[in-house]
């Protein structure tokens, strides 16, 4: 599977995570590889291996100097390509620097993240086109947090519209905020998902991964649809209510058993407000606040979530956790590292997930066979999740149409 997540770009940090030009490095583990990400002089980005070929030091000690990064050990110096381009412990006349290089990957600031693709050189593809990563900054927030599990059962808690009708039941409440929340938006999808609990689901396997429809009843004439977007390798799209901000996720794969998520908010036509970011800051809506300084949630698995019982008990909270990320935390580190997948049981409402398994299954075992990857042209990713109520007789596809579709400069209100 890591040979195939090498194939696309993948989102390593925040950019205001990553100093700027002879800036500080930093360290980051991706696909279980410990890289250092460096700023050069002429603001080239690289995610150069962290232990010098050297000796084995850390390049995270190192000086960014001139158009490169010296171990301090023994001042060996790497560009951005990973060549070694000064080595004092050697003599003048030696050539031995040469023949040396350090593992370097390429780096991408866009969409207020820094990329890396990790692949192939002859096989790098065009630049990510989310709707999310090409808006301008002030129309997104981006949060990061650590998450102590494999990736892949984080992300199809992401593709699981089930779920919210029990998980997430009752979030307005538990926000406590939360008549006054900007995030809620305005319609009835909450009622309705409230109301029926046993969605039924489509899966359509598309160029970029799958679109996943939850149908719920809305009165005797009309369904209620939910389309949440999956695309390869590891990003989600989930509709919002009413007129408030779109929703994504990364799950990215820190290694087998860690993994990054990056929780996306954004609006297709405007700014968001400050009373939307400042409520995103604090843990609102699909984010979550971490410890200052770290990416590690105030609540986490070493306090229990900080799980109130009595709210629990109260009726108000399904799950007495605060914050619909943490609420998905809990669960999914609950499982384990590697939840063991011998022992589930999987129903009609798990369809995504099985499909979803399948696309992997086969993705991974195509680039084996040298076959390219879906979803990595980015005209593809050009998508948007949306919530809507149907005529029960209008087919969702016909229904929706062009809403599916992340065009510039329009916005549809979900219900």
């Amino acid at each position: 599977m890591g040979e195939l997540f090498r194939r696309y770009w993948i989102p390593a940090m925040l950019a205001d995570d990553l100093p700027g030009r002879d800036g500080a490095p930093v360290r980051v583990k991706l696909l279980g590889e410990n890289l250092v990400p460096f700023h050069d002089t002429a603001g080239k980005i690289a995610f150069i291996s962290e232990h010098c070929p050297h000796r084995g030091a850390s390049l995270f000690l190192g000086r960014n100097e001139e158009y490169g990064l010296r171990c301090v050990y023994h001042g060996w110096k790497f560009d951005v390509t990973g060549k070694c381009v000064d080595m004092p412990s050697e003599p003048i006349e030696s050539n031995f620097k040469e023949k040396i290089r350090a593992k370097c990957y390429p780096g991408l600031d866009l969409g207020g993240l820094i990329w890396t693709y990790m692949g192939p050189a002859a096989l790098i593809p065009a630049a990510p086109e989310l709707e999310w990563a090409v808006v301008s900054g002030e129309q997104r927030y981006l949060s990061r947090r650590f998450e102590d599990c494999n990736y892949l059962q984080a992300l199809e808690g992401g593709i699981d519209s089930s779920h919210v009708s029990s998980l997430h039941r009752d979030a307005v409440l538990v926000s406590q905020k939360r008549k006054d929340s900007v995030l809620t938006g305005k319609g009835q999808g909450r009622e309705l998902v409230r109301a029926d609990t046993a969605p039924k689901f489509d899966i359509t396997e598309t160029d970029y991964g799958l679109l996943i429809t939850a149908r719920r009843n809305a009165g005797d004439s009309h369904y209620y649809w939910r389309a949440t977007h999956w695309l390869m390798p590891f990003y989600t799209m989930v509709p919002p209510y009413g007129d408030s901000p779109l929703r994504g996720h990364a799950w990215v794969p820190i290694d087998e058993e860690h993994c990054w998520v990056y929780s996306v908010s954004w609006h297709p036509v405007r700014a968001l407000s400050k009373d939307e970011v400042a409520e995103m800051r604090a843990g609102g809506g699909i984010h979550t606040e971490v410890i200052p300084g770290t990416n590690l949630p105030k609540q986490h698995k070493a306090n229990d979530y900080l799980i109130d019982r009595e709210l629990q008990k109260s009726g108000l909270s399904n799950t007495g956790i605060r914050g619909l990320g943490v609420q998905d935390i809990a669960v999914q580190e609950s499982m384990g590292a590697i939840v063991d997948r011998t022992q589930e049981h999987l129903g009609t409402s798990d369809a995504a997930i099985i499909a979803a398994r399948r696309v992997l299954k086969r993705a991974a075992e195509g680039v084996q066979h040298n076959a390219s990857p879906p979803g990595l042209r980015p005209e593809t990713q050009r998508v948007r999740a949306i919530s809507i109520v149907l005529p029960k007789e209008v087919p969702f596809q016909e229904g929706a149409g062009e809403l599916l579709l992340a065009q510039p400069g329009t916005f549809f209100v979900s219900t």
